[in-house]
């Protein structure tokens, strides 16, 4: 092989790489996208001030050192 056949080759193999790599990039990034929504919509609508319906006197101190 001549040093342009193996630039072509190379050159070539280059190329595939690059599309390959796109479209794994493409893939993924898309997969990301509908796990972050499936995990966001889990969490649509519980900020509507019901929950977790915090209650401060429950968890009042009453017995600390009043005598």
């Amino acid at each position: 092989m001549n040093d342009k056949d193996v630039r072509a080759e190379a050159q070539k193999q280059a190329e595939e790489s690059f599309i390959g790599f796109i479209n794994y990039m493409k893939k993924g990034t898309i997969a990301s996208i509908l796990f972050l929504l499936a995990v966001a919509a889990c969490n649509f609508g519980v900020e509507d001030n019901t929950y977790p319906a915090y209650n401060g006197e429950q968890y009042a101190p009453t017995n600390m050192g009043n005598n």
